[in-house]
């Protein structure tokens, strides 16, 4: 089933995964009506819980990036407020607690590929075309890219990438660690929906943990999650899934296949 969230539809399929696609051609531009859609949406999967999620468009592009006539008017406190709006629609959708896949073809462009940046996860069609082009008017990314950029490519790319707001293709980005996949473009939905469910019929809690102590590492180091290792994952031992996999295990061998419920 699918709601309509102004430009943005969330739909819930078959398996416990769910899908938030942005739907405002022909460009997907981004503005207050694809913020306000896609908040709504991000708000809707914390509350809802589903097992995975894609982000992905319905338009030609995924997107090319905020619509600039809104900057006419803007002062730095006025940026300073609609950047900090979209940072924290970055971090939503980043501290979900179950796995997020963005699934990106054609162009993909500053917020856009900032939001993809905070998902586990990226595929992209062979076609895609990723930038930061914030150079171009004479600004920095204001919403998490620059610093997700470093993080999956290192710094010296995350610079070159930035800098020169440049378009770079999915097979080089999946060079940098950035792209994790590439498909054929009328492959890619397809590939990205069996990821999604097979993620989805996963040990979600264990999942979530995962999230968890990669997030720890990337923000305070190893050895910070060395120290976390025990707090994040210990309690999974005592979780539903733990009992009947390990029950799953012992009576058919290790090629047995659980049954998860994400409980």
């Amino acid at each position: 089933m699918s709601d309509a969230v102004e430009a943005v539809r969330y739909e819930v399929h078959d398996g416990g995964w769910a899908e938030m696609v942005m739907a405002r051609p022909p460009l997907n531009l981004y503005g207050e009506e694809l913020e306000n859609g896609l908040i709504a949406a991000v708000r809707r999967a914390a509350a809802e819980r589903p097992r995975a999620l894609i982000f992905r468009s319905d338009c030609d592009v995924f997107t090319a990036g905020v619509d600039v006539h809104g900057f006419q008017h803007h002062d730095a406190e006025e940026y300073r407020r609609v950047n900090g709006g979209g940072l924290q629609l970055t971090q939503a959708l980043e501290d979900l607690p179950f796995p997020t896949i963005a699934s990106v073809h054609g162009l993909c462009l500053t917020i856009g590929l900032e939001l993809s940046l905070a998902c586990d996860l990226l595929y992209a069609s062979d076609d895609a075309r990723f930038g930061l082009v914030e150079r171009r008017v004479g600004i920095s990314p204001g919403m998490g890219g620059t610093q997700r950029m470093a993080e999956r490519a290192g710094t010296a790319r995350a610079r070159e990438f930035v800098m020169t707001g440049g378009l770079y293709g999915s097979e080089e980005l999946m060079g940098w660690g950035v792209v994790n996949r590439v498909f054929p473009r009328d492959a890619l939905l397809e590939e990205t929906r069996a990821l999604a469910l097979d993620l989805a019929s996963g040990p979600t809690l264990a999942m979530a943990a995962t999230k968890a102590v990669i997030r720890e590492q990337a923000d305070n180091g190893t050895r910070a999650a060395d120290a976390r290792i025990d707090e994040l994952t210990s309690h999974l031992i005592e979780t539903e899934d733990s009992k009947v996999a390990v029950k799953t295990f012992l009576e058919e061998g290790p090629r047995a296949k659980p049954v998860f419920v994400g409980r």
